[in-house]
């Protein structure tokens, strides 16, 4: 294991400063990095546990999932806000501490939290439960350090409390890959026998998937992916057609969800939408290797008819709460892939190179 000398970290943040007291072990990013050159991007290093102030929590991690923002975040296209970073933001563990004032939560009690770090509480979308679109959102693990880490400390009102239906690890996948999903599919604005398309499917799209056949039980899901693994997971889960970006679909779709990280599935998912349809792009970066693919678009073929494309823009903590509640009544069981924490850049390489069934997850304590 790496150690860094104390020196290293004096002109970061205070509780990264290693001292003889209590520490943690953490896997840090030190600058970005292409994945292509370099198969391990994150350090595992040993820092000072972190201390909870006012109206902040101090959480044992227990396990945390791996995200594609994490992989848009090593490599620049959502840098974080300063090096070094600890990522993750998945985060399910137990409350160890609390600093003063905090009213919400006991010691021992089991929370998550998501991407949604801070807002600022005073704006028109902070006041609108719009927290997602603050100019001065905070993020876990991008501007604050997240849950690749033994202990993390948080805003109270930025952890929620783990329904006990599920496990640790089952958990961590919803706070993120299914509260975006949850967001996605609200905006979506589908009523109950209208057809809706999937593209990408990962571990956003299996549990908006598992979501829409409760919501809407009339309405066939179909789902376009490039894998034939994928396209049969889909269709175990109850998708009525699954095949590759580019084939034509079963079904003319009311509304279609993009969780990939390209550009070609939202340009081939224009030509499968109904007049009136929605495209909801769930991503918070796209990737700039097949960007030429939007010169194919051409207004006849994929925008006129009245067609909508809708972007989502983080999460706010309503949907974080409200897919919680929805997952435990259903309930949502996410398919996860658990790797030790030790792993972490081997899982982010899984995921980079497509090898997924459902979503990743590490154990770290």
């Amino acid at each position: 294991m790496h150690k860094f000398s104390p020196f290293f970290f004096a002109n970061v943040t205070s509780h990264l400063i290693l001292t003889e007291s209590l520490k943690m072990r953490a896997q840090i990013l030190e600058k970005n990095v292409s994945l292509k050159e370099c198969q391990a991007p994150l350090k595992e290093v040993e820092i000072a546990d972190p201390v909870p102030q006012s109206h902040e929590i101090l959480i044992r991690v227990l396990t945390c999932g791996v995200c594609h923002t994490e992989l848009d975040e090593i490599e620049g296209r959502t840098p974080p806000s300063e090096f070094p970073m600890v990522l993750g933001h998945q985060v399910v563990g137990k409350i160890i501490a609390m600093g003063s004032g905090c009213a919400i939560f006991k010691p021992g009690q089991r929370v998550g939290v998501g991407w949604f770090y801070s807002s600022c509480g005073q704006c028109e979308f902070c006041k609108a439960g719009l927290e997602n679109l603050c100019a001065n959102y905070r993020a876990t693990g991008q501007d604050a350090f997240g849950g690749y880490a033994e202990k993390i400390t948080v805003p109270e009102t930025s952890a929620f409390l783990i329904p006990d239906i599920f496990s640790d690890a089952e958990a961590a996948p919803l706070l993120c890959a299914g509260a975006i999903g949850y967001r996605s599919l609200n905006l979506c604005h589908l009523k109950d026998g209208q057809v809706l398309g999937l593209t990408g499917f990962g571990a956003s799209g299996h549990l908006v998937l598992k979501m829409a056949r409760y919501q809407f039980p009339n309405s066939p899901i179909q789902v376009f992916a490039r894998s034939k693994q994928e396209q049969a997971f889909a269709l175990e889960l109850g998708a009525v057609w699954a095949g590759d970006t580019c084939d034509k679909s079963k079904f003319t779709n009311h509304a279609i969800i993009d969780t990939t990280p390209v550009w070609k599935p939202v340009v081939e998912a224009l030509t499968q939408l109904r007049p009136g349809g929605r495209l909801v792009i769930n991503a918070i970066r796209k990737e700039s290797m097949d960007q030429d693919c939007l010169l194919k678009l051409n207004y006849p073929d994929h925008l006129w008819m009245e067609k909508e494309i809708k972007s989502v823009a983080n999460v706010a903590p309503g949907d974080i709460r409200g897919f919680l509640e929805l997952a435990a009544k259903i309930p949502i069981k996410p398919e996860i892939e658990l790797y030790p924490f030790s792993k972490a850049n081997q899982a982010l390489l899984d995921l980079k190179e497509g090898k997924i069934r459902g979503a990743k997850v590490l154990q770290i304590s």
